[in-house]
């Protein structure tokens, strides 16, 4: 029986670059790499156990919108990028921000079986299923996921990405980093900060993929692809305030996390090469603080802070690379 080949299979080769970023990016990810199990939660159980009903029912929620975004941007989003990426180092990379948003997914399970009854976890997960705003966002973003087919829909599921991982994910962050700042459930928020410390790496990385791709486009092109990312990115900042509102109504911070969410609706913007859009007032200084993802541990005998790596490595800036 003859074999006949339909095309020629290639390797990833490592031992050549491919463009100028791709690379460090790698090492990048890899040295940051963690586990939940890494971090004692149960440090926290003292003080959770001291926090409002209010209070433990937002940080509840919070997680458990969290949970629902890394879920879905570990099982549709990279992948939908994936797909339609040719180039073999990038699609490591990319693959390997997969796993890592698997793993902070888990990393809220963490905190759940920690602090919670296993009844208690089974009605938030009924939770997220129930509350609109939340089911909503998942939808906005999966509609943009499942239609990735040519080089303009991969475009516009690489922007959606970047402002669910530089955006969305800041409704979630800032009661953690609020509280933790304020010497309450640290451990908890030593895991944000991890998690932090990834989702930047991931914004920045696919905001430079998708520069490239946008930079390929004709003038005409660019101006219906720019116009369409201001339609995502209204849509989601609107049904994102909808929500800010929804699950902070009764902590009197639904203005400092709407503010905190056009400040990071910026960055986003950044990561992507447009300009700022959105009028921010000052950000609450103890958030801001917690956004810092430099090297921090407040334990320095049993707790893995983010100051943790494989190596030594220094904080990328968006001028270390250039389309």
């Amino acid at each position: 029986m003859t074999f006949v080949l339909n095309k020629i299979h290639k390797a990833v080769n490592w031992n050549k670059e491919d463009d100028n970023f791709t690379q460090a990016f790698w090492e990048q990810n890899v040295k940051q790499f963690w586990l939940p199990e890494e971090i004692s939660i149960s440090k926290d159980i003292f003080v959770w156990n001291e926090l409002s009903l209010k209070e433990k029912e937002l940080y509840k929620k919070v997680l458990a919108g969290l949970t629902l975004l890394d879920t879905k941007q570990g099982n549709n989003g990279i992948p939908s990028m994936m797909s339609l990426t040719d180039n073999l180092q990038r699609k490591a990379v990319l693959s390997f921000m997969g796993t890592m948003e698997e793993i902070h997914a888990k990393s809220y399970s963490s905190i759940f079986m920690t602090l919670l009854s296993n009844s208690e976890i089974d009605e938030l997960f009924k939770w997220i299923e129930t509350e609109p705003t939340l089911q909503k966002k998942a939808e906005l973003i999966l509609a943009q996921y499942e239609s990735t087919e040519d080089e303009k829909s991969l475009y516009l599921s690489m922007i959606t990405s970047v402002f669910l991982e530089s955006f969305l994910f800041y409704s979630g962050f800032f009661y953690p980093l609020y509280l933790a700042g304020q010497g309450k459930m640290v451990a908890s928020g030593e895991i944000i900060s991890l998690i932090l410390r990834d989702e930047s790496l991931h914004g920045k990385y696919i905001g430079l993929l998708a520069q490239e791709i946008y930079n390929n486009f004709n003038d005409e092109d660019k101006l219906k692809l720019k116009n369409r990312m201001y339609t995502i990115l209204n849509n989601l900042m609107e049904n994102e305030i909808e929500y800010t509102k929804c699950i902070y109504k009764e902590s009197k911070l639904e203005g400092e996390v709407i503010n905190f969410l056009k400040y990071n609706a910026n960055r986003a913007l950044e990561n992507l090469g447009f300009e700022e859009f959105y009028e921010v007032n000052d950000i609450n200084p103890i958030v801001l603080n917690g956004l810092s993802t430099e090297t921090k541990n407040h334990d320095f005998f049993s707790t893995k802070g983010n100051g943790y790596q494989k190596g030594i490595y220094e904080e990328l800036e968006d001028e270390d690379f250039i389309i």
